[in-house]
């Protein structure tokens, strides 16, 4: 007497959910561990660099509390960090090379712009090609967390 033992339809239909549901688990904690850690590597860079006098946000929630603008470090910051991420897992290598130096160049941009506006002032020594390089290592860093938490 022979037994054969075949695996249904169903079963596999399960295993295949399930290992869906495990990669969207992953995803979900790789998105807001990154999330925290762009926010407080972005609270506390403010905070040395606003201490050390390299740049100062005059208009802020709360001055009295804190010297750095907490609007963009709660809230700007990790909902830009959730777009960026986002697009960066679509593409492949060489238009991610592209898309994070296009990232950093117009975050230098608009933080010219708010300086213009009053916003956001640098000490008169600062260049923005530092700026250009803290991003573009910051978005690195975020994209590589993320990489290396979703897998």
């Amino acid at each position: 007497m022979m037994i054969i033992v075949t695996t249904s339809k169903k079963s596999n239909l399960r295993l295949s959910q399930k290992m869906r549901s495990s990669k969207s688990k992953r995803s979900i904690h790789a998105y807001i561990t990154v999330i925290l850690f762009a926010s407080l590597i972005g609270t506390y860079l403010d905070l040395v660099c606003v201490e050390m006098g390299m740049y100062s946000f005059p208009i802020r929630l709360f001055p009295g509390l804190f010297s750095i603008n907490i609007l963009f470090t709660l809230i700007i910051l990790p909902v830009a960090s959730i777009l960026f991420i986002r697009v960066m897992r679509h593409l492949k290598t060489i238009p991610r090379t592209f898309f994070l130096f296009t990232c950093s160049f117009l975050i230098c941009m608009i933080e010219q712009i708010a300086e213009q506006v009053g916003l956001f002032v640098h000490h008169e020594d600062w260049n923005h090609i530092y700026s250009f390089v803290g991003y573009f290592i910051f978005l690195v860093v975020i994209w590589k967390g993320f990489s290396w938490l979703s897998n």
